[in-house]
Formats: C-alpha cells, sequence, structure tokens
C-alpha cells in the first residue's frame, strides 16, 4: 500500500506501540541503506519534507537523516507491507548512509550483482570533468560524444562476432566491454541507467 497522508492512520501503529519498522533501500541499485523505525509524525514529516525522517527511541524526538552529517535520503517512494506493520522506503542517499562511513549499514553482506552497476554508475558520473590524464573513463569524456558513441559501436560488434563464433569467454569479456561504454554514453548524454529500464518497464506494462 502505498502511504499517503491522507490512509497512514491505517496502518497498524498499535501493534508497535505506535513504533513501525521503516527499511530504507536505495531506489536505483535496490541495496538495502538502513533500517530505523517510525511513528506517524515521522511519516508525515517524510512526505512533507521529501527528506527520510525517523523517530529516534534513544533521543525521544523526530530525527531527520544527515541532519548533522548532510549524508540526507531523499524521498523517491513511501509504502507499507500487506500487513500493514513494516514501511519501505525507496531513496536516493547523499552520501554514505552508514555512521561509520559505508553506503549501507550492511557492509560487510553480500548485495545483489544489480547493486554493482549502480555503483559502477556513481564512479562514472563522478569522473565527468575529472582530468583526462587521471583515468580512462575521464579520457573517453574528454573526447566526446561521437568518440563514445563510435566505442559503443565497435563494442557492439565485437560483442556480436563473440557470439557468432561461441567463444563464450570473450562474449563475456566484450558484453562487459560493450555495457561500459554504453554507460558512459548514457552518463555523457545527461541520461542514466534508469531512464533506459524506465523505458524497459513501460513496454513490459503495454
Amino acid at each position: 500500500m502505498k502511504i499517503t497522508q491522507e490512509n497512514l492512520s491505517k496502518l497498524a501503529w498499535a501493534k508497535g506501540d505506535g513504533l513501525l519498522p521503516c527499511i530504507v533501500q536505495d531506489a536505483n541499485s535496490a541495496q538495502v541503506l538502513m533500517q530505523g523505525f517510525v511513528n506517524q509524525d515521522a511519516v508525515i514529516a517524510t512526505l512533507k519534507t521529501k527528506k527520510v525522517t525517523f523517530f529516534s527511541r534513544s533521543k525521544q524526538r523526530l530525527w531527520t537523516k544527515g541532519e548533522s552529517s548532510g549524508h540526507t535520503l531523499d524521498l523517491i517512494d513511501i509504502s507499507a507491507d500487506c500487513d500493514a506493520d513494516s514501511i519501505l522506503v525507496l531513496a536516493h542517499a547523499n552520501g554514505p548512509t552508514c555512521h561509520k562511513g559505508s553506503i549501507s549499514c550492511w557492509a560487510d553482506g553480500q548485495s545483489s550483482q544489480f547493486t554493482f552497476l549502480a555503483e559502477l554508475e556513481q564512479v562514472l558520473a563522478a569522473r565527468k570533468g575529472a582530468d583526462p590524464e587521471s583515468s580512462y573513463t575521464a579520457s573517453l569524456y574528454a573526447s566526446g560524444i561521437k568518440r563514445i558513441a563510435q566505442k559503443v559501436g565497435e563494442e557492439g560488434v565485437e560483442t556480436a562476432l563473440a557470439a557468432t563464433v561461441q567463444d563464450l569467454d570473450e562474449l563475456k569479456n566484450e558484453s562487459a566491454d560493450l555495457i561500459y561504454h554504453l554507460m558512459v554514453l548514457l552518463q555523457a548524454s545527461g541520461l542514466s541507467m534508469s531512464d533506459v529500464i524506465n523505458v524497459l518497464k513501460q513496454r513490459h506494462n503495454k
């Protein structure tokens, strides 16, 4: 159930004496970032400010994530589970979420393979405008859209050729090159993998 101020009272607040667990997940990578607790006021604050807010059990007050560190969580979506007794937040993180400096409070846990693509995209985005001598990625950005597009075309052909001759090791390597250069091209064009995924989702729903 998508949570709004209008249906907020329908959640099972009594089960947790006014508090419900809230899991925060990265809206792009689906990586679980943190878990906290919320009361109705915290959810209302989150909806109004678009900054994820919790109820601190130790401080006994509302607490907006990043209020001291600046590492806030921008709200993308908030929903309740089928029993209406736990909450899932999708958010964009502005810096590391964990107080120990890691992206996730489960930094030692193994994340989904697809999470790595989101992490790689963040690295690629950070290389825009960097010294071309500092990395291959930075040098690609400096070469311009046409050169990056040419590289995508070259890697696409090499990927197809590897598949045609059934060289599976080469197919994996060329596919990695293709995906990497495509991600760079999207970044150079002011787009992201999310934009591509949204198109796929729209097609899937037709």
